[in-house]
């Protein structure tokens, strides 16, 4: 098949076979981007809609008058296709990882490439429930504790529709990488970049920078930082937990 090209001839590739099959994997997932980005644009108010809810939520909670404005005309048609392209990549995640995970395969042995599959399903699914997990659980409170500090402060909130759509669409795309740290983790110490004994040595140091990341990567709000350190950090003893199933650090010729 032409995704399952013998090992012997994997070992004779040159870097322009090298380059030739980047170049083939990236026009493929571009192509998969493209049909994902027409299916987005076909349901664009309903994918306007979903962003827009939470920010409705947060100021019918907060009493206020939902409205969110534009500045200039074409503004309205801009946004809507940030949010096509976005929502595309979305839905053409999995097959845009499958190739990035073929291309990468090259390398593997045939018995290593079959992980390939179910890591591109994993990977492909933990980026849409991090980024499903912010627009479902984390936005509205963290509207609202925007919009409330707005009005303690006696500030009117006028929030234009593309700060608010840009807001959105960023956290999710932060929450959906953020949710791939079991497979980083996997990964690292299939490489034998780790340990599993340094993964739990170290425990207290990651979950340090997972929360240092959550307050670089996101908002200051505390809660939308901490909205996202804590599910890193099960995310993190979860890649742990698939380490102690799937890696054997048993020496060449050791007894287990």
């Amino acid at each position: 098949m032409d995704d399952e090209p013998s090992t012997a001839h994997e070992a004779r590739m040159t870097v322009g076979e090298h380059l030739e099959e980047l170049r083939r994997r990236i026009i493929r997932a571009l192509l998969g981007l493209a049909v994902g980005v027409a299916i987005a644009m076909a349901a664009g108010n309903h994918l306007v809609d979903a962003l827009k809810h939470p920010y409705i939520r947060a100021m019918a909670e907060t009493g206020r008058e939902p409205e969110l404005i534009v500045l200039h005309a074409a503004e309205g048609f801009l946004i809507y296709l940030k949010v096509a392209l976005v929502a595309g990549l979305v839905l053409s995640s999995p097959w845009v990882f499958y190739q990035l995970w073929m291309f990468m395969a090259a390398g593997l042995h045939r018995r290593e490439r079959r992980m390939v599959l179910p890591a591109v399903a994993v990977s492909a699914g933990l980026f849409l429930a991090g980024a499903a997990f912010f627009l479902l659980g984390v936005a509205v409170p963290v509207l609202r504790f925007f919009i409330g500090f707005s009005g303690w402060l006696n500030l009117r909130a006028d929030i234009t529709f593309d700060n608010h759509v840009s807001m959105m669409l960023g956290l999710m795309l932060v929450f959906g990488l953020a949710f791939q740290t079991p497979i980083v983790v996997l990964l690292l110490a299939r490489m034998g970049v780790v340990t599993r004994g340094q993964l739990s040595k170290y425990r207290r140091h990651v979950i340090v920078c997972m929360f240092l990341l959550g307050a670089v990567a996101t908002s200051p709000s505390p809660l939308d930082q901490v909205a996202l350190a804590l599910p890193m950090w099960l995310l993190y003893e979860l890649g742990v937990l698939l380490v102690r199933v799937f890696v054997d650090e048993t020496p060449a010729g050791g007894s287990a």
